[in-house]
């Protein structure tokens, strides 16, 4: 006798496609980070003869270059405390704006759900913002910088809202009977238990920060201020660029942020798939 469900299983054209279709996914993705590898084991002869063939030799003293060529160390650097700054910040302000809403202690819940939504799709006012720094005298700072990029907080508070709402209000209720106030029950109870969306938020508010150069270049005119991403303009040149330096410089660039990833992976698929299903 049979005590388990009984599982459906996909007809074999239909497991085919999901296979095709993974595969063509991670070409997708995998040929041009190849392509970026390739180039950065080229020279710079090689890479004008054929930019599109397979290196015959391996110049792993390009990325030494790359390093030392513009002193890229100082970019990086940049780029790690604007990212750490505001993703942490732009995090805290989530939770804050998220909590409220996901408690209905304000009204028209609904409405700030919509709001937060339409954040995601509405343009970035450049000229606005440039013309706020300069009257504020923050214009070229790295404050200001990082002001501007916390206040981006993307979908966060919708993930953090999705996930808060699973908590039973029971917690709620017994925190206020032992008498544990708003911002003390927020950060000793609530956030410890929303670690997996919090981590999700901060990954998803660093990539941007990270990856960010539109903003760089309106607001900085110091290249010593520059991020990382912007930073690698210094290896395109008036007449020709280095092509087999600046894909070293870009895998630089990556991998800092992929081993951040990596390391809170379980985390960000937790709070992914909780905030997005649970709300």
């Amino acid at each position: 006798m049979k005590t388990g469900k009984s599982r459906s299983r996909l007809p074999k054209g239909s497991t085919f496609l999901i296979y095709l279709g993974i595969v063509l996914v991670l070409l997708a993705f995998a040929l041009p980070l190849l392509f970026v590898v390739n180039t950065a084991l080229k020279t710079q002869g090689d890479f004008f003869v054929d930019p599109a063939g397979v290196t015959q030799t391996l110049q792993w003293s390009n990325i030494v270059d790359a390093w030392n060529t513009v002193d890229f160390g100082r970019y990086l650097i940049n780029s790690v405390v604007y990212t750490l700054v505001c993703a942490t910040v732009g995090t805290f302000a989530s939770l804050l704006m998220a909590f409220p809403v996901a408690r209905n202690f304000m009204r028209g819940s609904g409405a700030w759900n919509a709001v937060f939504v339409l954040g995601l799709f509405l343009p970035v006012a450049l000229v606005t913002q440039f013309q706020m720094l300069l009257r504020l005298g923050l214009y070229d700072t790295q404050i200001g910088y990082m002001l501007l990029l916390s206040a981006s907080v993307g979908i966060g508070p919708l993930l953090i809202v999705g996930y808060l709402r699973t908590f039973p209000l029971e917690l709620d209720e017994a925190a206020a009977i032992d008498g544990v106030g708003y911002f003390r029950y927020l950060f000793t109870f609530v956030a410890p238990l929303s670690t997996p969306v919090l981590v999700t938020a901060f990954i998803l508010q660093a990539l941007t920060v990270w990856n960010e150069i539109i903003l760089a270049t309106v607001v900085f005119s110091d290249e010593n201020k520059y991020p990382a991403s912007l930073g690698l303009k210094a290896f395109q040149g008036q007449y020709a660029s280095q092509w087999p330096l600046l894909a070293s410089a870009t895998i630089i660039v990556a991998i800092p942020i992929i081993v951040i990833y990596a390391s809170l992976q379980r985390y960000f698929v937790a709070g992914a798939l909780s905030g997005a299903f649970k709300g």
